[in-house]
């Protein structure tokens, strides 16, 4: 392992033309390693090395539920026991983060109550942490989930930890029932729905690399479609170390956001200002994982053919259309 690393910095500092090699050779001369930071989403660091940089990892080479996954309409199972969920519509003050691997919204730790979720396949309560958008150079891809193999341009995950049995999100990460990820996609509209197009205001604020800046209050809930139908499955987070202990929930209903605010956020770069080389955020979704035949649960009753009649949720012959948007 020591050797492996030894050359993965090597080959970083002689050959700078590397992909992003201007952001990684930044972090590697620093002689104090932040693997929290030393990763990325192509190249030597990226996803197919993610378990191997730092043992911590293991488990995105290693584990057998990962996430992003297709979710296939063919096999979900319909769970009428799958309630609406519970969504706190409090008020909270954030920040709009550029990590330089992603844009994210923090939810200020001082900033009044605490934004619930819970109901649905959750038994426990969960408190939003922070939210997370991955989006594509292009609008062909962009999702880190997809739909009967179909990607949207951008997914925005709202995250939330186990505030009945943890005290914050970095010790529920890593523990069972630890996390629940609302999982959203975004279309691209000639208008961004209000509460996103509120959330994204201050992008011009962070086009660099480890800026930040405060926003004004949001209500979270706003930012969840109009539905109650869901897709839920048990899952892993995205990002390293990868940590299967996330319950994951897709609206059957898109966001939407205005080509102007998505031209806006493909500019954002993933270094500071200084650097020479500065790359895209853009691009930053984690390749499809294997379901290992995991089950995809949804509250949405495909059980009745058009001529109503009712069929088995084990009949191989059922037809379930994800969603009407899908298609256009």
């Amino acid at each position: 392992m020591a050797l492996f690393t030894e050359l993965l910095a090597c080959v970083i500092l002689v050959f700078p033309s590397l992909p992003h090699a201007s952001l990684q050779s930044d972090v590697a001369v620093n002689l104090g390693w932040n693997w929290e930071m030393w990763w990325t989403y192509d190249g030597i660091s990226g996803p197919e090395f993610w378990g191997v940089i730092n043992p911590a990892w293991a488990m995105c080479s290693e584990g057998r539920r990962q996430s992003p996954i297709n979710l296939d309409p063919r096999t979900l199972l319909h769970d009428p026991n799958l309630t609406p969920l519970s969504f706190d519509k409090t008020q909270v003050q954030g920040s709009l983060v550029n990590t330089g691997h992603s844009l994210e919204w923090r939810v200020k730790p001082s900033s009044g109550p605490r934004v619930n979720l819970s109901g649905g396949p959750l038994s426990y309560t969960y408190s939003v942490s922070h939210l997370r958008l991955h989006f594509g150079e292009r609008d062909l891809q962009g999702s880190e989930h997809t739909i009967a193999n179909y990607a949207f341009p951008a997914e925005l995950q709202i995250y939330g930890y186990n505030a009945q049995l943890y005290r914050n999100f970095t010790q529920a990460a890593t523990q069972v029932y630890g996390v629940v990820a609302l999982a959203v996609f975004v279309q691209v509209g000639e208008t961004s729905s209000p509460a996103l197009a509120s959330l994204l205001q201050g992008l011009s604020t962070v086009h660099f690399g480890g800026s930040s800046s405060p926003t004004h209050e949001l209500r979270l809930s706003d930012l969840l479609p109009t539905t109650d139908q869901y897709l839920t499955y048990d899952g892993s987070l995205t990002v390293p170390g990868c940590y299967e202990t996330v319950t994951w929930i897709i609206p059957n209903k898109p966001l939407y956001i205005a080509f102007t605010q998505m031209r806006s956020l493909r500019r954002l770069k993933q270094g500071a200002s200084h650097f020479r080389r500065n790359a895209p955020v853009a691009n930053n979704f984690r390749p499809l994982q294997s379901a290992h035949h995991r089950t995809v649960r949804t509250n949405i009753d495909f059980s009745s053919d058009q001529q109503g009649k009712k069929c088995s949720v084990s009949e191989p012959k059922f037809h379930y259309k994800a969603n009407d948007w899908l298609h256009s």
